[in-house]
């Protein structure tokens, strides 16, 4: 018996769990070491060149052939014949942060300044792990349609890699498109589904504002841009919770002030960062003329002139009901209803939403926190780490789904 196809398919007849496509132990230490070399090579969004070479390099060792983006990094696959429409689509990321690697393990960080602090080396390990594995089940005729990998690069640069990635032809031929994203405070073993939004638009905020400094012993003869930058921090979230749903969860948050160099001297200008959350798509497409105004609004008040740069991001990932069944299902045969939880809505940003623009799709939360540990960790920080067993289960997860789509979707 081929050694990625176990148990045999003939087993498939007793239940949904017997379903091939589990992974033998030589292949997840060979997963688990490619994820820490990823892990300890770190490339930020559009410089993936390594990463890519490594991802190409392996999947054409298993006889396919990946194609790279011509955006230079990035790259496709496709398995089990021609794609022709109703191909699915299983998308990884494959860029890290500009964070610095906190941990204190053997495979950390070996790049200053660079981490896969949101686990996209896992997302990727993944994917390439379920392709390896869904190509033998091709050459034994038991792939029911065509599945195309898709490795996109720039998923942290707004507003995502995924545009140009489509631009590049990713989502031709495709009818289905589902991913996985690590979730720290899902155990390993599991993975948290909704239907519907599972996570919010997020836009970038870049705020100057400019105006007659001076001595601060006459701020009345002045623009007091100290002054001005501080209400516009307390009072612009403040108008915005009166004007907007609150049902919409719009949520404006500063993450950069800076102002003035002097203790006695009112600077001639402010500048301030942030992010714009929101839940839903109505309210995402009126905020940026709603946050202009607040903005303005408060500026004026205190007779500061304001120059703002609104950068779009990206919409909510709103999961399909089918797709979400889809995965639903998948993990079910894995490992039984226990290993599917109902997560919540946050408020992170994901740039998979766009490819949900063009195809019906869904995204899994995949857990990755070590059952019992009850440490409280969060993505995009630098002692981000994943329990590694969270490799086998998103192999055989998107695997399951690739053998049951055909049967149970159009």
């Amino acid at each position: 018996m081929n050694q990625l196809l176990s148990p045999e398919p003939a087993a498939a007849a007793v239940g949904m769990s017997a379903l091939p496509g589990t992974l033998p132990e030589s292949l997840r230490e060979e997963l688990v070491a490619f994820r820490r070399d990823l892990h300890m090579h770190p490339e930020l969004g559009h410089q993936e060149f390594r990463t890519t070479a490594a991802i190409k390099a392996r999947l054409e060792e298993a006889g396919l052939e990946p194609r790279t983006l011509s955006l230079g990094t990035g790259l496709i696959c496709d398995i089990g014949g021609e794609v022709g429409g109703d191909a699915l689509a299983i998308r990884a990321d494959i860029d890290a942060l500009p964070i610095p690697d906190t941990k204190d393990v053997p495979y950390r960080s070996t790049i200053a300044d660079r981490a896969h602090a949101c686990g996209h080396d896992v997302h990727t390990t993944v994917v390439l792990g379920a392709g390896l594995v869904l190509a033998e089940l091709a050459k034994r005729d038991l792939l029911p349609r065509p599945v195309r990998l898709i490795f996109q690069p720039a998923e942290e640069v707004l507003p995502g890699g995924a545009t140009d990635a489509m631009e590049c032809g990713v989502l031709d031929g495709v009818g289905r498109i589902i991913a996985v994203h690590c979730d720290p405070r899902v155990d390993a073993g599991k993975i948290g589904l909704r239907t519907g939004p599972i996570t919010s638009a997020c836009d970038r905020l870049e705020v100057s504002l400019t105006g007659p400094g001076g001595h601060t012993a006459r701020p009345h003869l002045t623009t007091d841009l100290v002054t001005a930058a501080a209400k516009l921090v307390t009072e612009v979230p403040a108008l915005l919770g009166r004007r907007v749903d609150a049902r919409s969860g719009l949520s404006l948050t500063w993450g950069r002030i800076e102002s003035g160099h002097a203790c006695n001297v009112i600077p001639q200008r402010a500048e301030l960062s942030a992010t714009v959350r929101c839940l839903d798509l109505p309210a995402w497409r009126e905020a940026p003329d709603v946050v202009h105004a607040a903005i303005d609004e408060v500026a004026t008040l205190h007779r500061a002139k304001s120059t703002i740069d609104y950068v779009r991001g990206v919409p909510p990932v709103v999961n399909e009901v089918k797709s979400t069944e889809l995965l639903r299902d998948a993990m079910v045969a894995r490992g039984g209803e226990y290993a599917v939880e109902t997560t919540e809505q946050s408020l992170g940003g994901e740039d998979f939403s766009w490819y949900l623009e063009q195809v019906p799709g869904a995204m899994a939360r995949l857990g990755v926190r070590t059952p019992g540990d009850r440490t409280r960790r969060d993505l995009h920080q630098g002692d981000f780490d994943a329990d590694e067993k969270a490799i086998t289960v998103g192999v055989e997860l998107f695997t399951a789904a690739a053998l049951l789509s055909a049967g149970r979707l159009p």
